[in-house]
């Protein structure tokens, strides 16, 4: 079955549809109408549910994907990205939407009805940048970075779903995050990229760009449970991501342009910081670089982006790549080797 819906524009299938029709005009035209009509109605109700296999990195070959998430529930993984749509050859982020895949293996994927758009936030105007989903009692909260309709500048946005694979609907009507509530820097970018924990029944969501901010959640997750923090650390861009491994806490951030992925571990989520140093090296063919680790059924995995989808994969059409992540024996994580061959077992 074809992938979506743009592929019935694709002249390839409109040329096999006409003939599907041509053959049977003779004999059957009611029927090979009738048929058509069957044909062209499964596709778009398969449109957002599309099963594949991953074939080394990127997993994702048939659109450009970016920024990754992933929440494992029920013993399967949910990676939600953002969608690039800019077309080539034309540079700047286009991004509307964001994208959720399930799989119980990290190699055989479904890819989910489109779960959330920038448009079901009514106050936001536009870019549908990295975000983060996790669970609480029963429910789904999507913490997504947005531009703000009548803010200036980024601000980050909560959406709210019954189902990991949504769909999701603004929980707030109102930003969590805007950008007059940070002042570390001046940048109208600095509110992006949320990603957030549960640490002993507390949540804590971390975010930002040249500044890395953080604030305790409410149990509702839709609120601010006292002030933004700062965090000072080293060579610090954006992209950061909070996890726990035993009894450190990591935090792994971009650092530089073109990125690399680097890192800090502390005994404590409120800090001191030790700084790490590189965890990945620049990803190929993108000057961006956002991570997500996860363990799933006993292996850990980063999980990243880069720009390597021929012919016009780059830095405004990324795809999302998978590979192991290890722990050494003092709790710091080995460098991530990048890989074409991907998650084989």
């Amino acid at each position: 079955m074809y992938r979506d819906k743009k592929q019935i524009e694709d002249p390839s299938i409109q040329n096999e549809l006409e003939m599907f029709i041509m053959k049977r005009k003779p004999y059957k035209s009611l029927l090979a109408a009738m048929l058509l009509c069957h044909v062209c109605t499964n596709i778009y109700a398969q449109a957002g549910d599309t099963t594949f296999t991953a074939k080394g990195n990127p997993i994702i070959t048939y659109k450009y994907t970016a920024d990754p998430s992933a929440l494992v529930y029920n013993n399967k993984v949910y990676l939600f990205t953002g969608h690039d749509e800019r077309p080539a050859p034309k540079d700047g982020y286009e991004m509307y939407e964001w994208l959720c895949f399930s799989s119980d293996d990290m190699i055989h994927w479904t890819e989910h009805a489109v779960p959330l758009r920038v448009k079901d936030f009514a106050w936001a105007k536009g870019d549908a940048w990295a975000s983060q989903v996790i669970e609480r009692n029963g429910k789904f909260y999507w913490y997504a970075a947005v531009e703000h309709g009548s803010v200036p500048g980024k601000s980050i946005a909560v959406a709210v779903a019954d189902k990991p694979e949504g769909p999701y609907k603004d929980a707030l009507s109102k930003a969590l995050i805007t950008n007059d509530m940070t002042k570390a820097t001046n940048i109208s970018w600095d509110d992006i990229d949320p990603t957030v924990i549960i640490d002993n029944g507390q949540a804590y969501l971390f975010w930002g760009n040249t500044k890395c901010y953080y604030a305790k959640l409410k149990e509702n997750m839709m609120e601010l449970d006292g002030d933004i923090q700062t965090i000072d650390l080293p060579f610090y861009t954006e992209a950061p991501w909070i996890h726990k491994h035993g009894d450190w806490y990591y935090l792994s951030y971009a650092s530089g342009f073109p990125e690399k992925i680097v890192y800090a571990m502390s005994k404590n989520i409120n800090g001191p910081w030790e700084y790490k140093g590189i965890l990945n090296e620049i990803a190929g063919n993108s000057n961006t670089n956002h991570q997500s680790i996860i363990n799933f059924k006993g292996k850990d995995y980063f999980i990243y982006h880069n720009g390597a989808i021929n012919t016009h994969g780059g830095s405004f059409r990324r795809s999302v790549c998978v590979d192991h992540l290890y722990y050494n024996a003092d709790g710091t994580m080995k460098r991530v080797i990048m890989t074409s061959e991907g998650i084989q077992d």
